[in-house]
């Protein structure tokens, strides 16, 4: 009788190794996988991070060429940028599972073209800490690693919570304007996990738009007058002018007082684990007396 469960269970074994996983992207896609996924390209940097965090990052086969962080990630190789993959190096690595970021037109057209070469894509696109949440969760199904992704994401909450507990005496929230772009003006509105990321650090978002990037003229924001001037530095605003040296800038409340903050457009714009370090940061600059 002991034998035949001992075979019973040898032949239960590979079928448990290779157990179908299944979730659903932010495009509405049922991604379903044999088992779970060990040959991974993500073609967005947050992503990649978000696998180094839980430890997975021998699962990733592959970088994009503006991958930089964390620095262990330069031992991949590059697969190009994640709007101009090389299809070929892509297709040589054997991945059985790409992530992608949903948000743009032309992802949606990388993603259609993996996809006609048989490669399965999961694409996804948070804008608040509540979604990125779920993408956590959603990656640690397809890697066959829920524990991992929950512990991660109660790690997460829980430094999000005693921040929040330590906010609650300050009885003043600062209107904040976050500059994306400059000199052609673009804001990030409230369909962004910048916003999210404002309002966790205890401030709130001048841009009133659900949008999740807004082109502003000088004149609105003027007329908007935000009491805090948060200026990212990355691949979308290279070499930004300091505010007060810009022309009509210093009549706005945050440039005459000097509340110009300058971050990390990775840490910040990067809907990622480091998401919760840019709402640290932002929270010891909106309420430098808080309890700490």
């Amino acid at each position: 009788m002991a034998v035949l469960l001992t075979l019973e269970l040898l032949l239960f074994l590979p079928a448990m190794a290779s157990a179908e996983v299944r979730i659903t992207d932010d495009l509405g896609q049922v991604i379903s996988l044999e088992g779970p996924a060990r040959r991974i390209i993500s073609l967005y940097g947050a992503y990649s991070e978000i696998f180094f965090a839980m430890g997975l990052e021998d699962r990733l086969v592959a970088r994009t060429r503006a991958d930089l962080f964390p620095p262990a990630i330069l031992s991949k190789p590059s697969v190009g940028t994640h709007l101009r993959p090389n299809m070929e190096l892509v297709l040589g690595l054997q991945p059985d599972l790409i992530i992608q970021a949903s948000g743009r037109k032309y992802g949606h057209e990388v993603i259609r073209q993996i996809e006609e070469r048989g490669l399965v894509v999961a694409s996804f696109q948070p804008n608040t800490f509540e979604e990125l949440f779920s993408v956590i969760h959603r990656l640690g199904t397809l890697t066959g690693n829920e524990e991992t992704a929950d512990r991660l994401v109660k790690q997460l909450r829980g430094r999000l919570q005693q921040l929040s507990q330590r906010l609650t005496a300050t009885e003043h929230r600062p209107s904040v304007f976050f500059e994306v772009r400059y000199p052609n003006l673009l804001g990030a509105g409230q369909q962004s996990i910048v916003n999210d990321v404002i309002l966790k650090a205890g401030g709130i978002n001048c841009l009133p738009n659900r949008k999740k990037l807004v082109r502003i003229n000088i004149e609105t924001l003027v007329g908007y007058n935000p009491e805090v001037y948060v200026v990212q530095k990355g691949p979308m605003n290279r070499n930004p002018v300091e505010p007060k040296s810009r022309p009509n800038f210093r009549v706005i409340k945050a440039v005459e007082e000097g509340r110009v903050l300058f971050v990390d457009e990775h840490i910040f714009s990067r809907p990622g684990p480091r998401s919760v370090e840019a709402v640290e940061k932002l929270a010891a600059f909106l309420h430098p007396n808080f309890s700490r």
